[in-house]
């Protein structure tokens, strides 16, 4: 258990702007995490592997992309107890974001909107980021096996749409090597149009340049790298099963091949602002994280799983706030869980609860 109960720490960070604790918090992280202080949040890892995409995951509890969107924590993050660890969303160039303010708390619904629009360093300075990371290399906390990286990716701001393709591709090229998988973004709602992406031939189109793309880096590296595609909580039915059979298209592709590959990422913020309604910033554009996407997260990866079968890869995220929320994700289909917001309202704590709760749970 960390030294430093996050509860003492909290009320400070909550009388800070929303993005200033976030940016106090990253810069704590970066500084301590190869130093003693670290102690203050490190904590000992539940060992409950699974097997998933052809990796070894040391347990289901995961951190969602978004929050060490420049790869700089890699190590502070990892002493939390993760089992696996997503970084991102990086863009081939740098990219400021949208103006600020652009993140807000709801405290009553244990939510954020957040409008930041894929700010960060840019693709060179992130890999340069991961290759520094020492993780792969820790036996402090006497693990059994290294957590798991994976590298979320995306398209610039003012790349044209018809020109996205060009985008992920030059980021797979700069992070293939480096990640146990890759994250496909399609799904921000801070970036114009890029769910557009998650429509029928679009879908289409980007896989199959990714699928080629990666036979070559596979060639090359002589290994071969999960992909997962991140979709909305805002889809319907009809949406959900186009992505659904394309997904599995694709899986089938590789199951002829005898190879594991692909799988999904359910789901990113929603645009709804339904279960916030007349809460203040309720209105702001954005993405809504937290309690309040929880159900909606829940509903696509049960639909999800009901289509694509037992075997398909699914990681849920979305509205985890306790272990129970955590445990409600696998029991909806997912094989392994992702946690963001609730890591800010709750504390590193959450990362061993929820862990624990789905070994107890489904042992």
């Amino acid at each position: 258990m960390a030294l430093l109960p996050y509860a003492l720490a909290r009320p400070f960070l909550f009388g800070l702007d929303a993005e200033t604790a976030h940016e106090l918090t990253m810069a704590s992280l970066a500084s301590t995490q190869y130093t003693p202080l670290s102690f203050a949040y490190r904590s000992t890892r539940v060992d409950d592997p699974i097997e998933l995409a052809g990796l070894k995951f040391p347990n289901r509890v995961g951190l969602a992309a978004g929050l060490d969107k420049n790869a700089r924590c890699i190590d502070g993050l990892a002493a939390m107890g993760f089992g696996f660890i997503e970084v991102g969303t990086v863009t081939p160039k740098p990219q400021v974001g949208n103006p600020k303010p652009r993140v807000f708390r709801l405290p009553k619904a244990n939510a954020l909107i957040n409008r930041l629009g894929l700010n960060n360093d840019g693709l060179d300075t992130f890999t340069a980021n991961v290759q520094r990371a020492s993780f792969r290399n820790s036996k402090s906390m006497g693990d059994k096996l290294p957590m798991l990286l994976g590298l979320n990716i995306g398209k610039n701001a003012n790349t044209p749409m018809a020109n996205a393709t060009d985008d992920y591709l030059a980021c797979l090229d700069g992070v293939y090597a480096h990640a146990d998988y890759v994250t496909i973004n399609i799904s921000s709602p801070n970036t114009k149009n890029l769910r557009d992406l998650q429509a029928d031939e679009a879908l289409d189109s980007l896989l199959a340049a990714m699928a080629e793309r990666r036979e070559l880096l596979a060639q090359k590296h002589g290994r071969r790298v999960p992909f997962f595609v991140k979709i909305a909580p805002d889809l319907d039915d009809a949406q959900i099963g186009v992505i659904a059979d394309t997904m599995q298209r694709y899986a089938a592709k590789d199951a002829a091949a005898s190879s594991l590959g692909w799988g999904l990422l359910a789901t990113n913020t929603t645009i709804s602002r339904e279960a916030v309604a007349g809460l203040p910033h309720a209105t702001e554009t954005g993405g809504l994280s937290g309690t309040p996407v929880l159900s909606a997260s829940n509903r696509i990866i049960t639909q999800l799983r009901k289509a694509l079968g037992k075997q398909f890869p699914i990681i849920g995220v979305g509205g985890i706030l306790s272990a129970e929320d955590a445990v409600s994700k696998i029991v909806a289909g997912a094989d392994v869980v992702q946690i963001y917001t609730g890591l800010i309202y709750k504390g590193p704590n959450l990362v061993s609860q929820s862990a624990l709760a789905i070994k107890k749970q489904f042992v």
